[in-house]
């Protein structure tokens, strides 16, 4: 699996907000927090925003807050409002590609993909992540050692 700086970033930001509460945090203090560069956040927000995980708030005390309750908000949710579908091929839909001969099984595998990792990123929320309360099924994966090297396969 491949996550663009965007969905990290993305990621990393929710997780501040929900580790936030309810008062509302500058894009300043997410990307001081997270290292990350203001700009490039500001406009990951905006997209967010769009998508109806962050609200925006004006003024001296102003700043994003979380749009829905944190353990209402997937991971998943995030990567979508950022980055568009979990899976895709070449910019389309695992079910919308077609292969002949010998690749033609090349779709249902893209299609359990998909499926595995919805999985894990529609489980886990973004009150999880900034707990630290994962689920069983994500600690259980993360747990084994093979998990952690790139050069043995999972």
């Amino acid at each position: 699996m491949r996550l663009s700086a965007r969905v990290d970033y993305a990621l990393r930001a929710a997780a501040e907000l929900a580790a936030a509460g309810e008062g509302p945090t500058t894009v300043g203090e997410l990307a001081k927090g997270q290292e990350m560069p203001p700009k490039y956040l500001e406009n990951i927000l905006l997209q967010m925003r769009r998508a109806g995980l962050v609200r925006g708030q004006r003024g001296p005390e102003g700043g994003y807050v979380l749009a829905r309750p944190a353990a209402q908000i997937s991971l998943a949710d995030v990567i979508r409002a950022v980055d568009g579908p979990l899976a895709n091929v070449r910019g389309e839909r695992p079910e919308h590609v077609g292969y002949t001969g010998a690749a033609q099984s090349l779709q249902q595998v893209w299609i359990a993909l998909r499926a595995s990792e919805r999985a894990i990123l529609e489980e886990v929320t973004l009150d999880q992540i900034a707990s630290g309360e994962l689920p069983k099924r994500v600690t259980d994966l993360s747990n084994d050692p093979s998990a952690w090297d790139s050069h043995t396969p999972v």
